[in-house]
């Protein structure tokens, strides 16, 4: 199974499209030769010695044996340690309650913030944006989400957002976004110097010198949604042309 899936790579398919095991992905008695193990991420399940597609995409794979599909979904669904851009909606006690954009809402402590004790409350008010991470995220329990590390840091994490723009774009543009030596990042920040906050939940942040610049770069996000690499220079080119 691991060789075919490997062949699929970079290949379109459908739910309910499936690996089975086969005779060399057992283990050898007589020779030591190991089973490759095939760890999946999002849009594969695992079915006894079957492996199946359950959302539409492009198989991707990270070495050395990482498989998932690469879908241009919008709809999120909350996982331990991402962080998230969202806002504060009520505050009901010590607890504040957080809009990721998930089918229910997060909930925030305000311990949950660097340096904040009883009597050193965090200044948060509804409606205001946070960046946070989940601590907790699974579907048996309500979300919640923290804005400090491990080690009790903030790291970057909080309340902010004064002066920019919030926006949706999908989850796939998002994981363009952050992957290590973006292109997209790299052709933004050539282009126009901006504060970007990039949510895994879909959301993004921007703030630019001016509010025109900050519209342009909104709008140059969005449309690199469906644009090839070459079409993405092109626009970003007569961008800085002054063509657009």
């Amino acid at each position: 199974m691991f060789s075919r899936l490997k062949n699929k790579v970079g290949e379109v398919l459908l739910p309910g499209d499936e690996f089975c095991f086969d005779t060399d992905d057992t283990i050898s008695l007589t020779e030591s030769v190991k089973a490759e193990k095939v760890v999946c991420g999002p849009g594969l399940r695992r079915s006894g010695d079957r492996l199946v597609v359950c959302k539409s995409g492009v198989l991707r794979h990270k070495q050395p044996n990482v498989f998932w599909m690469d879908a241009q979904q919008k709809r999120y669904v909350p996982a331990k340690g991402e962080t998230v851009i969202g806002i504060v909606t009520t505050k009901s006690g010590d607890v504040f309650k957080v809009d990721f954009g998930g089918s229910e809402q997060a909930s925030l402590s305000y311990l949950a913030f660097e340096g904040a004790t009883k009597r050193n409350r965090p200044n948060v008010q509804v409606g205001d944006l946070v960046f946070a991470q989940f601590l907790i995220a699974n579907k048996d329990m309500e979300p919640e989400l923290v804005c400090i590390d491990g080690s009790g840091r903030a790291n970057g994490m909080g309340v902010f957002g004064a002066g920019g723009l919030l926006f949706m774009v999908s989850l796939g543009l998002v994981r363009r976004l952050l992957a290590p030596g973006s292109e997209i990042m790299s052709d933004l920040s050539q282009l126009f110097p901006c504060e970007l906050v990039v949510g895994m939940n879909g959301r993004l942040w921007v703030k630019a010198s001016s509010i025109q610049r900050t519209l342009i770069v909104s709008n140059l996000l969005q449309s690199c949604e469906n644009m090839t690499a070459t079409q993405r220079r092109e626009l970003f080119k007569r961008v800085a042309q002054g063509a657009l």
